[in-house]
């Protein structure tokens, strides 16, 4: 199970919004672009395998409850 402290799906998501949305602000500068665009690509992975892994819990899950049937 994932740490309380880690943030969650939803927070690092709404962070990956902000990160995409100052690439389209007056804020944008070149110099800052590729520190937020790696912060962004680490964040996307993060997303992905957070997903993924709430995914394989869930078949888990169902397996045990069709099994259960």
């Amino acid at each position: 199970m994932l740490a309380k402290s880690k943030a969650s799906i939803s927070e690092k998501t709404i962070k990956l919004n902000e990160l995409v949305q100052w690439f389209d602000s007056e804020d944008f500068e070149l110099e800052e672009a590729l520190d937020k665009f790696a912060e962004a690509e680490k964040l996307a992975s993060e997303i992905e395998t957070d997903l993924l892994a709430m995914k394989n819990s869930i078949t888990v899950v169902k397996k045990k409850f069709n099994e259960a049937d």
